[in-house]
């Protein structure tokens, strides 16, 4: 009989959130032959990464995941083995209760978000009892062997490969997507939250010798795209050109589309934690938007990330990206810190490469939390 899971998502950052939970309830039933029941409390972000899925449904089946809306008048249910509560979010009081009245409780873990921070390692699997009597473990995705790696499909790689290997696929997904870029065009994606300094890297792209087609999907930067040309307006579809850049806005696309659009570009720019960690399993130069927090306390995460990315790297290189994703986040001149980084461009690139097959060789997140619970047993 197969192992039963539970995982809890409030959707926070419209996709963030759900998008972790969603890819990781996928593979646990793919790859692992898990029953998995994915609790949403606002399915209308899940819809747009999951075409076909009903955002009204109560309950439906999705690629194998039993996906219930978590409603606001729990309804009572019978606890899985394993429970997982995504990035601390609370749990219904009477599941608590029924899961405390189980004659073996379940494994109740608290799936962390993603930080290269120091710390991590320290709180990795570490037991935290609960007045109930209960017991909640804190389980932290991370980039060293001591946490618990990062969310990767067993085939991802070789799919990523495969694809770019393929000039006709490549060509093949672009041009479904209704994108047709100039033979010589830089390929950049765009997924990021409002940005002021947004601007200053379009009229450097704008002004380069080199013509650059942007790709951006529905999201929170686009009134700031629209804002910099002029066009508040701006819908799926529209295509600008201003100098040597080229505007396109895309559709939300779904998970394993938005994984092709990365593959497909030449630089990736995301935000949050699901988009910064598929663009690193690309294998291609990108730049991080971290989600902002009071007093700037993203600024420690950000940084702890970056000391361990520029390991490899050249210190003039190292330096550039740094200043490059600083300005992003900090609200510097990121024109002028893009125009600094294109002097590494060939060893960013190496580096990019170089960077997701170290993060391939330890085991991946679905993976550590099976082993969790089989230990556990």
């Amino acid at each position: 009989m197969k192992a039963t899971w539970d995982i809890f998502c409030t959707v926070v950052d419209n996709y963030g959130d759900i998008g972790v939970t969603w890819r990781l309830a996928r593979q646990l039933v793919d790859e692992h032959d898990l029953a998995v029941r994915l609790w949403v409390d606002d399915l209308n972000a899940f819809v747009p990464m999951c075409p076909g899925a009903d955002a009204t449904a109560l309950q439906q089946w999705q690629h194998g995941v039993d996906v219930r809306q978590w409603p606001a008048e729990w309804l009572p249910v019978e606890p899985a083995e394993v429970v997982i509560g995504a990035f601390a979010c609370q749990l219904p009081v009477h599941y608590v209760e029924a899961m405390r009245a189980r004659p073996k409780p379940p494994l109740w873990l608290n799936l962390d978000y993603l930080s290269a921070e120091d710390w991590v390692e320290g709180c990795h699997g570490l037991p935290s009892p609960q007045p109930n009597g209960l017991r909640k473990v804190f389980f932290f995705p991370g980039f060293t062997e001591k946490t618990g790696g990062l969310l990767r499909e067993g085939d991802l790689l070789a799919r990523r490969e495969a694809f770019a290997q393929s000039a006709e696929a490549r060509q093949a997904f672009l041009q479904r997507l209704g994108v047709h870029p100039e033979a010589q065009a830089r390929l950049i994606s765009l997924f990021a939250y409002e940005n002021t300094q947004l601007g200053n890297w379009l009229d450097a792209l704008a002004a380069d010798t080199q013509p650059t087609h942007l790709l951006v999907p529905q999201g929170r930067i686009l009134a700031d795209v629209a804002h910099w040309l002029g066009e508040p307006g701006l819908a799926v579809g529209d295509v600008r050109l201003r100098g040597s850049l080229t505007v396109q806005i895309l559709p939300f696309v779904s998970q394993d589309d938005y994984d092709r659009l990365l593959w497909a570009c030449d630089f990736n720019a995301v935000r949050g934690e699901d988009s910064f960690v598929r663009a690193q399993w690309a294998g291609r130069p990108m730049l991080w938007h971290i989600y902002v927090q009071d007093e700037n306390a993203h600024w420690e995460k950000l940084e702890a990330f970056l000391a361990h990315y520029r390991q490899g790297l050249s210190d003039d290189a190292a330096d550039a990206l740094v200043a490059l994703w600083r300005a992003w986040n900090m609200d510097n001149d990121v024109g002028q810190a893009w125009q600094a980084a294109q002097r590494h461009w060939p060893e960013l690139q190496q580096h990019a490469r170089d960077w997701a097959a170290r993060q391939a060789t330890r085991p991946d997140l679905a993976m550590t939390l099976v082993q969790f619970y089989r230990n556990w047993l």
